[in-house]
């Protein structure tokens, strides 16, 4: 845990705020999107009883998540050849890595629930007792994510030109997504294609849980499951096979 600290606070060291950017980003974000979406815009999510903060609480539930499997994945080709010292001189678990960019991730991500959880609040949006379920439903996410920060870690030490590669395809699967539109406004072909979007399915069931009141599709969580296990034991193999070239590429 002390590394994922000292990661954690690393990034805001030197700044006028430090840490407490962790709480205003997110604060920040939602308020603009607030203003944009339920004022200039007057979106509505379709379903959803007239609320002028609804729309942008919404997205934002689903942003946070996108965040989260954004900053973990962007940052994972680059996590060994930041700490080459680790590799060559010193005797580190270098698995332990990964882990500690994805716990930092998702201590972002909490910061960012728990703003949004303030802003339902004020903005007199229930929050359903279904939102306990919120661990559940984010459970086979960190199980993938974390699958694929060890893969890509390991992969990223061989391929220099990865990190290009998986910052343009979380851009793209933030728009691949039920982000800034509910899926029963696409076709049915185009609604399955979503499902491949490994955020897809956390992002639908935090709003039914959450802002909905909706209980969890268990067989398609289950099923997901199952996925962010396989690709959790997976990625590590991978790492665990591939880390003993580290220092001759290095």
């Amino acid at each position: 845990m002390e590394l994922v600290k000292r990661d954690f606070i690393g990034r805001y060291r030197g700044s006028l705020l430090g840490i407490l950017w962790s709480f205003f980003n997110p604060v920040l974000m939602l308020s603009v999107y607030t203003l944009v979406f339920s004022v200039a815009f007057k979106a509505r999510w379709a379903g959803v009883e007239e609320n002028k903060a609804a729309f942008a609480l919404i997205l934002f539930s689903g942003m946070i998540v996108h965040s989260f499997f954004a900053e973990a994945l962007n940052r994972a080709p680059s996590l060994i050849l930041q700490h080459v010292n680790f590799v060559k001189k010193v005797v580190f678990p270098l698995e332990t890595l990964p882990v500690v960019t994805v716990l930092s991730a998702f201590l972002h991500f909490l910061i960012s629930f728990l703003v949004l959880c303030l802003f339902c609040l004020g903005a007199g949006f229930p929050i359903h007792k279904t939102v306990v379920l919120v661990p559940l439903v984010l459970s086979p996410l960190i199980f993938m994510v974390l699958g694929l920060t060890w893969f890509l870690a390991a992969l990223g030490v061989y391929l220099k030109d990865l990190s290009q590669l998986i910052a343009f395809l979380t851009s793209v699967s933030l728009f691949l997504a039920p982000v800034f539109y509910a899926t029963d406004t696409l076709p049915p072909d185009f609604q399955r294609l979503l499902l491949l979007n490994p955020i897809t399915l956390p992002i639908l069931e935090l709003r039914d849980v959450m802002l909905f009141g909706n209980s969890m599709n268990w067989a398609a969580w289950g099923f997901s499951l199952g996925l962010g296990v396989m690709a959790f034991w997976l990625g590590y193999a991978f790492f665990q096979k591939t880390r003993r070239g580290f220092a001759d590429v290095l």
